[in-house]
């Protein structure tokens, strides 16, 4: 039972509806709490839904109960990353591989977390960043007199540029009385910087005394001409030719690739990152040749390149997502001689995390499938299957259901294709109770070989003891045109016809009627017929106008919903 909720929810998880998958690795949860790779699964559901709290509850559990399965550790990192829990990310990563150091899944997200945990570090917000954004701050120095001549002076601009480029630098120059002078203009606050001549008292550095030198009166004189910070400095115009100048040489090696001319690509794109080292599209493109030439090595190191290159630079996340399924890709096509899909499947879900692009998903949903046929493939052995189905005979015969059911499900297993595995396990579910999962069973036989007259035989059983006799019948009546003379489906539709005419006549106990007309009433074919303006006043006309009842009788479709009625109990002749 348990398996089968799993099956569901990784084919759910594999379609993108996370939300089912979620529910169906609950339901396996419930059959079996110990199992831990059920509360793994449920975790990088819950994760692929961006709910990390429960991703993390989930992979702590995993943990708790298979505390050395590296994966479990792979689970508890990703939930961290996401709740932007970086050091402890690091630390879940780390202890997972100290379990299972060749892990490649653990190795990318202890880089992951590493690098996101270095981007948090640099990138605490300067309280006073603000104050030095744009042209305003030139503007407010420039008009005030304590700070406009300061202007005049090239290394106090080269700091304020400085500054501005990043207010963290503003640490760097906090020593200089000018930047400080020009902090306090920008953030409208007083400083007051010693000065010779000032007195200040020991023990209490910041009641200052003023000079007791009178002021003296600036005389009038023309006002001096507002100096304009330098547009350009050599230092960026070099940069920003050396960018044009890679751009030209990537432009080239996509005219390259488009002709198939690989070698001279990779040189043009080489060249490109040699010129400029922030920009990560250069490896990504120089990783797609490699591809395409078949060095997946090389390519898969140009890919890792590009991701740690790209969370140093706070890249665009679609550029590293890029990378990553490239590096997908290469593994893609190892994985079809190595027949290890996991690298591939954990590139892919990273890739998807920063961001979620079709693609990636479809190249997902197809590792997923193929390593799904792989296991099977690897799996099946049909004299095996065999084997576990005459396993489960014995089991039956003792009345061991349970041990059968896991029998015949292994038979399944090694041979998908045996419709008698399927028709033997739908005999234990129905002495187990277990209807609709004997009924699911039964018409899984009937798919595989629709001649196979057990399989009727096994869906009518389960339709009668549903009490759904008329569909038991017409199971039973399918069978017999693929096998007449088969004694157990004459012996089915002679029990049906016995409930049907029991209910015709009246002949139901209360207790009877009141569960058919239950049932009948949850059946959809049941409410269509008695919401129908027409049966309802053929209805009608039963009760109180015999003549014309007589009239409707007469017509087969309404009197075949009318023995529907009867067989379900809504209905009584008397």
């Amino acid at each position: 039972m348990a398996d089968e909720a799993k099956a569901k929810g990784n084919a759910a998880f594999s379609s993108g509806d996370f939300n089912s998958a979620v529910n169906h690795f609950t339901d396996a949860i419930n059959l079996s709490p110990t199992n831990h790779v059920l509360f793994s699964n449920r975790s990088a559901a819950h994760a692929s839904l961006h709910h990390y709290d429960e991703a993390l509850t989930d992979a702590k559990k995993t943990v708790e109960l298979k505390p050395d399965w590296g994966k479990g550790y792979s689970r508890l990192g990703a939930a961290y990353l996401g709740l932007n829990q970086f050091e402890e990310a690091v630390e879940a990563y780390t202890k997972g591989l100290e379990i299972d150091p060749s892990n490649e899944g653990l190795k990318l997200g202890l880089a992951d977390a590493k690098s996101s945990a270095s981007r948090s570090r640099a990138s605490a917000p300067n309280p006073f960043g603000d104050a030095f954004q744009g042209p305003e701050m030139w503007a407010k120095l420039t008009a005030d007199p304590s700070t406009r001549g300061l202007l005049k002076q090239p290394d106090f601009v080269n700091m304020m540029q400085e500054i501005q480029k990043n207010p963290s630098n503003l640490n760097l120059y906090l020593k200089d009385q000018r930047v400080m002078q020009a902090l306090g203009v920008l953030l409208n606050v007083q400083f007051r910087t010693q000065q010779p001549g000032d007195e200040v008292e020991v023990g209490d550095e910041e009641m200052a005394v003023p000079s007791r030198k009178e002021p003296e009166v600036e005389k009038k004189r023309k006002p001096e001409p507002v100096p304009e910070p330098e547009p350009e400095f050599g230092e960026e115009k070099v940069k920003k030719e050396k960018k044009l100048k890679a751009q030209k040489e990537k432009e080239l090696g996509n005219a390259a690739y488009k002709k198939k001319d690989f070698d001279t690509a990779i040189q043009h794109y080489s060249t490109a990152m040699e010129i400029d080292d922030e920009d990560i599209s250069y490896l990504t493109n120089r990783a797609a040749v490699h591809l395409e030439m078949g060095k997946l090595d090389e390519c898969i190191k140009d890919c890792d390149k590009a991701v740690e290159r790209g969370r140093e630079l706070r890249s665009d996340y679609k550029m590293v997502a890029k990378a990553l399924t490239r590096k997908g890709n290469a593994l893609g096509k190892m994985a079809k001689s190595s027949k290890d899909y996991e690298p591939v499947i954990e590139t892919y879900q990273k890739a998807l995390t920063e961001h979620r692009n079709p693609e990636t998903l479809k190249r997902l949903n197809e590792a997923e499938r193929a390593k799904k046929e792989l296991e099977q493939q690897e799996y099946f052995d049909p004299s095996i299957g065999d084997e576990e189905r005459e396993k489960g005979n014995e089991f039956f015969k003792e009345q061991k259901y349970p041990d059968a059911v896991r029998h015949y499900t292994e038979a399944i297993k090694r041979n998908p294709k045996d419709p008698r595995a399927y028709s033997n396990r739908a005999a234990c579910y129905t002495k187990l109770g277990a209807m609709p999962e004997g009924l699911k069973d039964a018409e899984k036989c009937i798919e595989l070989d629709p001649t196979f007259s057990k399989g009727y035989s096994r869906k009518g059983a389960v339709q009668f003891f549903m009490k759904e006799y008329d569909n038991a019948m017409e199971t039973y009546q399918e069978g017999l045109k693929h096998d007449p003379n088969n004694q157990e489906l004459l012996d089915g539709v002679r029990r049906c016809v016995q409930q049907i005419n029991k209910a015709n006549r009246g002949d139901l106990t209360p207790e009877e009627l009141k569960e058919r007309q239950a049932k009948g009433m949850q059946d959809p074919e049941i409410q269509n017929i008695l919401t129908d303006p027409v049966m309802r006043q053929v209805l009608s006309d039963l009760q109180e106008n015999p003549a014309s009842a007589q009239k409707h009788m007469q017509n087969p479709m309404i009197m075949n919903k009318i023995q529907k009625l009867i067989s379900s109990g809504i209905v009584q002749m008397k």
